[in-house]
């Protein structure tokens, strides 16, 4: 008979604590229940339950994954200029961090109606934010140009993300999938001719470095997720190991501009090795119980 470690003495009432404080900082106090509505109303979907976007936009990687789009979207002074004087990041920065991943489980795993009201008012918000960087380069966040470095910035850390700490790392061919499911949704937002396949990807984002550089804002946002995050003194360790994560998986040209470290032993062992434990234990937790009593030590 197998005994799963949920039933060890106190196991589970962690793990249902652990799932309601992640549900609470990600998805806000309603997040179970809009979780569970995404999921089971019926409607056709943009996106087929076969297809790699959902195994990677459903995976405990996207928390390494999100960390890392924040900091490389920073590098863009358009986007940062809009983000620092609109987006309320330090003054609300769980609001933020809870529309932004409603915004991506409803248009991966929900109706086709819900995901086209959530881009409406995506867009909505976009048509309302303009302004004028400090060097006096006017912005629009509806801009194509700027809305395509966003969507590669968080594809390309995503689907990075996903390779190194996910459950199910994705073939090439997933991962062409993968950025091609991703198109569906930048198209709806106003991104002209997202790429469709890693290739493409890659050469997108090459295409936009000319146009990136190290900001004050930039500075300041990567120094306030990475070491002054507004958390609790005790999940400041496990935040920490995502964090150390995040810009592991950075490019030694993004890590310049942002003053960050590049220690290759460091990140190769103990931050891949700790991103993997914590990464595992988030997916235990977030897991259904059924699910959760298979993924543990077991005994016949």
């Amino acid at each position: 008979m197998a005994v799963s470690i949920l039933d060890i003495p106190g196991v589970a009432a962690v793990r249902q604590r652990l799932r309601a404080e992640l549900l609470a900082r990600v998805a806000g106090p309603s997040g179970p229940e809009n979780r569970a509505r995404i999921q089971d109303a019926r409607g056709p979907r943009w996106i087929g339950p076969e297809r790699p976007i959902r195994v990677v936009h459903g995976d405990a990687s996207m928390f390494i994954g999100g960390l890392r789009a924040l900091l490389l979207q920073s590098l863009h002074p358009l986007a940062m200029a809009a983000v620092a004087a609109h987006s309320g990041y330090r003054g609300d920065p769980w609001g933020r961090l809870q529309r932004t991943s409603t915004f991506l489980a409803v248009t991966t795993f929900g109706t086709a109606e819900d995901a086209r009201q959530a881009v409406e008012q995506v867009r909505a918000v976009h048509a309302r934010v303009s302004g004028t960087t400090a060097e006096g380069e006017p912005y629009r966040a509806s801009d194509p140009h700027l809305l395509g470095w966003v969507h590669v910035a968080e594809v390309d850390s995503f689907l990075r993300a996903h390779q190194r700490y996910g459950a199910r790392p994705l073939d090439a061919a997933g991962c062409d999938a993968y950025v091609a499911d991703t198109a569906r949704v930048a198209e709806a937002l106003g991104v002209l001719d997202p790429p469709r396949d890693q290739a493409a990807l890659t050469a997108r984002l090459a295409a936009y470095r000319p146009e990136l550089r190290s900001t004050a804002e930039a500075r300041d946002a990567a120094r306030f997720l990475l070491l002054d995050p507004p958390l609790p003194w005790a999940a400041r360790g496990p935040y920490a190991i995502l964090a150390a994560g995040a810009v592991g998986l950075l490019p030694s040209w993004a890590r310049s501009p942002l003053r960050l470290p590049y220690l290759p032993i460091t990140e190769a062992t103990g931050v891949r090795l700790a991103g993997h434990g914590l990464t595992r234990t988030i997916r235990w937790a977030m897991a259904p119980e059924a699910a959760a009593r298979s993924d543990g030590p077991s005994e016949g």
